[in-house]
């Protein structure tokens, strides 16, 4: 059947609004929709009703790429303003940056070393084992060796992720960087910020096309008699199936708010890395927009409590564990022999994905679907390893 096609989105994250407009301007008809009664999924901003500040509603999202044309299609729909995330880190009564660069290892162990003195220090520190590490702990170890591991990393990733780290993937530590100077920029992108009127205004930005509909408080079970002639679905692999062969594991975030007068904490993010500290950082929202900073004499900030995530909570972070894996590959399985759907984003391909990547993924499953289109042919369940 050649000609437009109907094609009918499940989720309006940045994954299924940025397939909805790259579809719709290739002469295709999007139908989008979401359970929720916002666009933007767990990128929602919104203006914190008592205050006025503008909230990262489900945990703070900084935008960061080296992808050029990424930047340019989020900056054709919002205006990006400058922000440079900068991360602190509580260690008993001290207060160190993050990521661990020179200033928090002469801190740390009080001394003044140069660039190279540190480096040939951490590196005398680093303990030999698998090579190349498999586990979190295994890399932490060969990272930063054992008294920067047990300081910063070991007690936080606990509470974050409620297992020990020997049981979790290398990869998950290696996003972090190691700096030997005083650099304290939390990211390394060329392109970093946040839009100027948040994300949730971004996202209807890309939304607004004559071409795409948008449902919202929608689910997806009962959209699937909506006409279509191809789905794609964001939400969660295994609930796509009804979790018939299991639960893949999911980490959720709790958030306990408090109203503060500003500022309160002197940085965005704050972690505790103490294992004794129920919480594993506080977010103070007013630092995520800095070009607004001085118009606010009251602040709100963010407790964030993590907890493995069951029935009826939002899945936030895959934690991706052996049986974890294991029950992907069975799903993977199961969808690649499905008609009709193609899965896509954080949830459809149980991945953690920075914000950039996401968009990424979805100008790329757009563009295979509508060759696919083009082609008669049918389009692939993954278009991206899962």
């Amino acid at each position: 059947m050649a000609g437009p096609r109907t094609v009918l989105i499940v989720g309006a994250g940045f994954t299924g609004a940025v397939i909805a407009r790259k579809l719709a301007e290739q002469g295709h008809r999007a139908i989008i929709i979401d359970e929720r009664d916002h666009v933007a999924g767990n990128c929602h901003t919104a203006r914190d009703t008592a205050t006025g500040v503008m909230v990262h509603v489900y945990g703070p999202h900084i935008f960061h790429t080296d992808d050029d044309a990424v930047w340019e299609f989020l900056n054709a729909h919002c205006a990006m303003m400058p922000y440079r995330h900068q991360v602190k880190a509580r260690v008993g009564n001290q207060v160190y940056a993050m990521p661990i660069n020179l200033h928090t290892i002469n801190q740390f162990f009080g001394t003044a070393m140069s660039p190279q003195e540190a480096q040939g220090f951490v590196a005398a520190q680093a303990e030999a084992g698998e090579d190349p590490p498999q586990s979190f702990e295994a890399q932490g170890l060969r990272f930063v060796g054992r008294t920067l591991y047990q300081a910063f990393f070991e007690g936080y990733t606990r509470k974050q992720w409620g297992v020990e780290p020997s049981r979790l993937p290398a990869s998950i530590l290696k996003r972090l960087p190691l700096r030997f100077t005083y650099d304290d920029n939390y990211f390394f992108h060329r392109h970093q910020g946040i839009p100027r009127e948040g994300y949730t205004a971004a996202v209807a930005s890309i939304l607004d096309h004559p071409a795409i509909t948008l449902h919202l408080s929608t689910r997806a079970e009962e959209a699937r008699d909506i006409t279509h002639d191809h789905m794609v679905y964001t939400g969660p692999l295994d609930r796509y199936f009804d979790h018939a062969l299991g639960r893949l594991g999911y980490r959720t975030l709790r958030f306990e708010r408090e109203e503060v007068a500003a500022p309160y904490q002197g940085t965005a993010v704050m972690n505790y890395c103490d294992a004794d500290v129920p919480f594993t950082r506080i977010t103070e929202h007013l630092y995520f927009a800095p070009w607004e900073m001085a118009q606010f004499d009251r602040s709100v900030i963010y407790r964030e409590y993590s907890a493995s995530a069951g029935t009826g909570d939002i899945p936030y972070y895959p934690l991706r564990l052996i049986d974890d894996k294991a029950l992907l590959e069975r799903y993977v399985v199961r969808a690649r022999a499905t008609e009709g759907v193609t899965f896509a984003g954080r949830l459809g391909s149980y991945a953690y994905l920075d914000m950039d990547v996401a968009i990424r993924r979805a100008m790329d499953v757009a563009q295979h679907l509508a060759g696919a289109f083009a082609r008669d042919q049918r389009p692939a369940a993954f278009v991206h390893p899962v």
